[in-house]
């Protein structure tokens, strides 16, 4: 009876232990790169009739570790290291860890400033990378500049200790000053 009663504990907690594990979703379907359409971001508070509030868009991999840590691979991989920095610190292009942003630091204007590029420097990736690679390049942005939770940022390899990590960078607030 005894065995029984140890057995069936332990079956009711492995139960209950498995049925708490949450996972990250990942996920591996994807549309290809030519299929994403692209839509338009309002910049600025100017526009035609009333007044219209657009509805915020987030990155579906903002709380995701794997997806900011596979942003930092394709940081890497797209060699955007040369304009903007190995640490984000700005190169030719602006720095990335501060709260300055010439385009806005939310998540679909930074989505917006990778697809379809900017003026005076910045290519358009739409259309030649998937929206889900871009989405994880939002990520680590936004990690870079400590706008993600502490415990989703990656943190940096050991080579590029020039700055904090990611995952220890204090939380800002990004500020639009549509000017470098």
């Amino acid at each position: 009876m005894r065995r029984r009663m140890l057995l069936l504990c332990a079956v009711l907690f492995a139960a209950v232990f498995v049925a708490r594990c949450e996972r990250e979703e990942r996920r591996y379907k994807e549309l290809p790169a030519a299929a994403n359409r692209e839509t338009g971001v309002r910049l600025t508070a100017l526009q035609p009739g009333a007044p219209q509030q657009p509805a915020d868009v987030d990155s579906p991999y903002q709380e995701n570790a794997w997806g900011v840590g596979e942003g930092k691979r394709l940081y890497s991989a797209y060699n955007c290291a040369p304009c903007h920095g190995v640490n984000g610190g700005g190169a030719i292009g602006p720095p990335l860890i501060d709260d300055k942003w010439i385009y806005g630091g939310k998540s679909d204007q930074i989505y917006a400033t990778i697809s379809q590029g900017r003026p005076d420097g910045m290519p358009s990736f739409g259309g030649h990378i998937p929206t889900s690679q871009i989405w994880q390049l939002v990520a680590y942005v936004q990690a870079m500049s400590g706008q993600v939770e502490a415990s989703t940022a990656s943190s940096r390899n050991d080579d590029q200790m020039a700055a904090l990590p990611e995952s220890r960078q204090s939380r800002q607030t990004p500020i639009q000053t549509g000017h470098r």
